[in-house]
């Protein structure tokens, strides 16, 4: 059957063909809302905004339909496709380009990355920057989570982060999910891809403060940035802006703990201890 076009000419995005399929799937089958509600344990409201698009869904929800209708996890593949959906229009350029990056680096304030975040802690990261129902909220955590795969990929890209003290201070409201935070970061830095430091507080003021930082390097030798804060991020693709950023980020490695002693200040915060930093930061 031909890919039916939008009303401006262009193919639908895979979150609407997502969307289109769970709906036809439902009609085909003749099951009502209530019913399809009582196979998945879904509300009849909530499913329905999932056959609208107004909603994509979790790897839970679209696991249940895919029982429902016997689909062979034909609804998981296509919502593996869709789920970029899931975050803000400014993110998605960065996304296209950090799918292909062969080596990233990273400096973060405020947050721990991302690519590094356990599922409870992105729950609570997300949670605290606005209000979501906990549909919504699955579906972010479930969006950001299926990034991490970026790290163990066949070929994955280098991955060097400086994680701020102040991340690190910042404990999770639940101290079995910092807990859990913090022996994830000591797992995921044996990785042979992946260099985590710690950059102390002692080492005083830099040129990216109050700044995060992603620098990808790209398959054709050309690098960009972006650069976020609480509220707002930058894609930055001018070679001398570029460059600049670069420099900021090497100065503040010359500031960090090497590898080998941010394993032992992760250790000291994961026993309850306080970090002891050398003098010779």
């Amino acid at each position: 059957m031909a890919t039916r076009k939008t009303s401006s000419g262009r193919k639908p995005s895979a979150r609407q063909m997502l969307a289109r399929e769970i709906a036809r799937l439902r009609e085909e089958s003749g099951k009502s809302l209530a019913t399809l509600a009582d196979d998945t344990t879904y509300d009849r409201a909530y499913l329905h905004k999932l056959e609208t698009g107004a909603r994509i869904g979790s790897p839970d929800v679209i696991a249940a339909l895919d029982a429902a209708y016997a689909t062979g996890g034909h609804l998981s593949l296509l919502w593996e496709l869709a789920r970029e959906d899931a975050f803000a229009d400014k993110y998605k350029r960065f996304m296209e380009l950090e799918a292909i990056a062969t080596v990233r680096y990273e400096y973060a304030v405020g947050t721990i990355p991302g690519l590094l975040q356990t599922e409870g802690y992105a729950r609570e990261v997300l949670q605290a920057a606005r209000y979501r129902d906990d549909h919504d909220l699955s579906e972010q955590v479930a969006a950001r989570l299926g990034r991490q795969e970026l790290l163990t990929r066949e070929d994955p890209p280098y991955f060097r982060a400086f994680l701020d003290e102040s991340v690190l201070r910042r404990q999770a409201r639940d101290p079995d999910v910092w807990e859990g935070q913090l022996e994830h970061l000591l797992s995921v830095g044996q990785l042979p891809n992946v260099t985590l430091q710690v950059l102390p507080f002692e080492a005083g003021l830099h040129g990216l403060v109050g700044t995060s930082l992603t620098l990808l390097w790209l398959p054709d030798g050309t690098a960009v940035a972006y650069t976020e804060d609480a509220h707002s991020g930058e894609l930055i693709v001018d070679a001398s802006d570029v460059e600049d950023l670069r420099l900021s980020y090497d100065l503040i490695r010359d500031l960090a703990l090497t590898p080998r002693d941010s394993v032992v200040f992760l250790e000291a915060l994961l026993k309850g201890g306080t970090p002891e930093v050398s003098d010779e930061v």
